[in-house]
């Protein structure tokens, strides 16, 4: 399914808008601290990657990432601070152990069969990792799975099972984060009125009711976690 995932231009704009608000949730949960070498863990096309080091987040990165266009997709980008740009299987990391400060797998544990397994390599060649998933276990689950299904998505989240994925792989959770979209994602899925009314909705109705918030529409969780 991943060989020619970035092959098309069809979602590439959501990709880098996506990408803008997930270095922003970096940000937020790193809270200044500095992580000199950073590996991003299913790297997609690069755009995180590509964000982070116009930001100067970190000295020097890294890349694995299982789908073939991505990998060219990445090396096509050439940035800068990027000292390797590897394909994995998706399970066996082409590293030393703890030879990362911070790893990132920014929505790609959703797609993950085995996620503990995934998780557990993870952290054995990083000392911290920042997870991001979106919290797609709502009541509408089924509408979830109807639309991501197709995007790969085989797992679905709340935030307590993803709280207790991550301490069940291992990791211990330093700091974890719910986000809403950012408005430049909502408009750009819905439109500039549209869209922002729903981020408008999102945002407030996670501030003045979380739970119900959380059991109701799609957030996003980011978490802070280090190794054993």
């Amino acid at each position: 399914m991943y060989d020619e995932y970035y092959a098309g231009d069809t979602v590439h704009p959501k990709r880098e808008i996506a990408s803008v608000q997930s270095v922003r949730h970096i940000d937020t949960i790193i809270q200044g601290e500095a992580f000199e070498r950073i590996l991003d863990i299913g790297a997609g096309e690069g755009a995180v990657l590509d964000k982070l080091n116009k930001r100067r987040l970190g000295k020097s990165l890294a890349a694995v990432e299982i789908s073939s266009s991505g990998i060219k997709a990445i090396k096509a980008r050439k940035i800068s601070n990027l000292e390797s740009v590897e394909q994995f299987d998706g399970y066996h990391l082409p590293h030393a152990d703890k030879s990362f400060d911070l790893g990132l797998a920014i929505h790609v544990v959703e797609h993950v069969e085995h996620e503990r397994m995934f998780l557990a390599e993870a952290g054995r060649v990083c000392k911290k990792l920042y997870i991001e998933v979106p919290l797609e276990h709502t009541r509408r689950l089924d509408r979830a799975i109807r639309m991501s299904g197709p995007y790969g998505h085989i797992n679905f989240y709340t935030m307590l099972s993803f709280e207790n994925l991550l301490k069940t792989s291992g990791l211990t959770v330093e700091r974890l984060k719910v986000f809403p979209h950012d408005l430049a994602y909502e408009q750009h899925l819905a439109g500039r009125t549209k869209g922002w009314l729903k981020y408008k909705v999102r945002t407030e109705f996670l501030k003045i009711m979380p739970k119900t918030a959380m059991r109701s529409i799609a957030y996003m969780a980011g978490a802070l976690c280090s190794s054993h």
